[in-house]
């Protein structure tokens, strides 16, 4: 039988048994649901679905890629990005397009007396539903990759935090691994600070940093380069003994100043700025010692 012919009378059955199949797909959908979309919710993507189906086939096609998809595949992309955002699984998802087989097969059963019909009907039905399954998971994993993207960015913006130490001073704490990615962020809002505080003096602080290879010694120079060509020094605190030998091992020359702890780099940059720590003479309310003031 002629691939129009079958998809013209798949669109039958489709519009004929459209509330039998919605009825059947709901049962069938009741069995692996957990509550988390309500009845009438998944009713109305159920039909709607349907209806989109009914009128690609109905124009004699069936490859999913064809134009007369268009509206199939678009609801499938609406469904499955909101699926995606509302933490259901890939399985879970496909399932809500497999489900639809059951109902159809009864339909076709039915409705179809010739058995080499129904074999026709019946595998042009499984080779649709599984395209649009597999369509589905697609669309799925594409959004669940792009949510991955922007929480790593936003992660990635709140572990690079610039902080105001001091007039002219500003520390850049740095937790984790440096890749080329992060690097770029880290530079970049270096960089938008320095401009917004005037800084003399930059601090990066690489306490919690784990291991420094090569690669992360090349974007600490990137970040100290780029930070130079804007008119501020580089500090870099927070080496420790292990670190240390990591890089003399690499052969790795930082050439910039380095200090032990983020304490020690401060008190540094306040002497570059010409200004210096002392402690007040004066008696606290308490009868202590006032805590120490920068000059």
């Amino acid at each position: 039988m002629a691939t129009a012919t079958v998809a013209s009378d798949l669109a039958k059955l489709l519009a004929d048994g459209e509330n039998t199949i919605i009825k059947g797909w709901l049962t069938a959908l009741q069995k692996t649901g957990d509550g988390r979309i309500s009845t009438q919710e998944v009713e109305s993507q159920a039909r709607d679905l349907l209806r989109a189906l009914t009128k690609a086939v109905s124009d004699g096609a069936t490859d999913v890629e064809s134009h007369s998809f268009n509206d199939v595949r678009a609801i499938l992309e609406g469904f499955s990005r909101s699926r995606a955002l509302q933490g259901f699984s890939p399985s879970e998802t496909a399932t809500f397009v497999f489900s639809i087989k059951e109902p159809l097969f009864e339909q076709i059963r039915s409705k179809i007396k010739n058995a080499e019909t129904i074999a026709e009907q019946t595998w042009a039905v499984t080779q649709l539903i599984d395209k649009l399954g597999l369509f589905t998971i697609e669309a799925f994993q594409r959004t669940r990759e792009e949510l991955i993207a922007r929480q790593r960015e936003e992660i990635e913006e709140l572990s690079t935090p610039v902080v105001k130490l001091w007039d002219g001073v500003l520390a850049l704490p740095l937790i984790g691994t440096l890749d080329s990615a992060r690097t770029q962020v880290v530079m970049q809002n270096l960089l938008e600070s320095i401009v917004r505080e005037g800084a003399e003096i930059a601090i990066l602080d690489i306490t919690g940093v784990p291991t420094v290879d090569t690669l992360v010694a090349q974007h600490l120079l990137k970040t100290i380069s780029a930070a130079r060509l804007m008119g501020a020094d580089c500090i870099i605190s927070g080496i420790r003994p292990q670190i240390a030998q990591t890089i003399v091992q690499l052969g790795v020359q930082l050439n910039v100043v380095s200090k032990a702890t983020l304490a020690d780099a401060f008190a540094m940059a306040l002497t570059r700025t010409g200004r210096k720590v002392t402690r007040i003479k004066t008696q606290a309310s308490n009868g202590g010692t006032a805590p120490p003031a920068a000059e």
